[in-house]
């Protein structure tokens, strides 16, 4: 890796944490360029502005995510098992040692959902990306029987962004100790909900 390259990758590893704390909206070349100890015009030359900082630092995010969510994942057999995987692989997730404030993507969400961009859109982008691996796993589990064919993927997914959610918030704001059994409660209910009526 090329020292210019090793640098930014650098930069944009201490912008993720940062901004996983702070907020994307509030990441700025300034205080980033201090937090690295180097100048403002020295940390512009590798991202151009706010907005092109703000739009690496999210696709670091999501590949971040993906590489720990969802390609291991895949070592899981189709099916049940591979949204279990998903599942246990998305808690994990809000603890990631990159992000001491959590996950951004979900913070990120609440930022800018009122500031339309070229952040927002590929926020938005990524989101739904994401939404439709859920549904296409839960097609998978219907393939393979393991759900009933009458399930709703997109609200299977839907339901489960929603576990995850409600996790992230008791776990990151609201302290709640049992936040973790909580969406593993929630989460049993729903696979429970999804399999064939012989199988429960």
């Amino acid at each position: 890796m090329r020292k210019g390259e090793a640098t930014r990758e650098r930069i944009l590893e201490s912008a993720l944490e940062l901004a996983s704390t702070e907020g994307l909206i509030g990441l700025s070349i300034g205080r980033l360029a201090d937090r690295n100890g180097m100048s403002k015009s020295g940390l512009f030359a590798h991202f151009g502005s706010k907005e092109g900082l703000q739009l690496d630092v999210l696709d670091l995010a999501t590949a971040k995510f993906r590489e720990s969510v969802f390609t291991p994942a895949l070592r899981a057999d189709r099916g049940e098992p591979r949204l279990r995987a998903l599942f246990t692989h998305w808690m994990d997730w809000a603890d990631h040692q990159s992000l001491p404030g959590g996950c951004l993507l979900t913070a990120a969400a609440v930022e800018l959902d009122d500031q339309p961009g070229p952040a927002r859109d590929a926020l938005v982008d990524a989101q739904r990306q994401w939404a439709d691996t859920l549904a296409r796993a839960v097609r998978i589990a219907i393939e393979e029987r393991h759900f009933r064919a009458d399930v709703d993927p997109q609200l299977f997914a839907f339901q489960l962004h929603s576990i995850l959610l409600g996790y992230h918030h008791a776990r990151r704001l609201l302290r709640d100790p049992q936040a973790a059994d909580r969406a593993r409660d929630a989460f049993e209910a729903l696979i429970t909900s999804a399999r064939p009526r012989k199988a429960r």
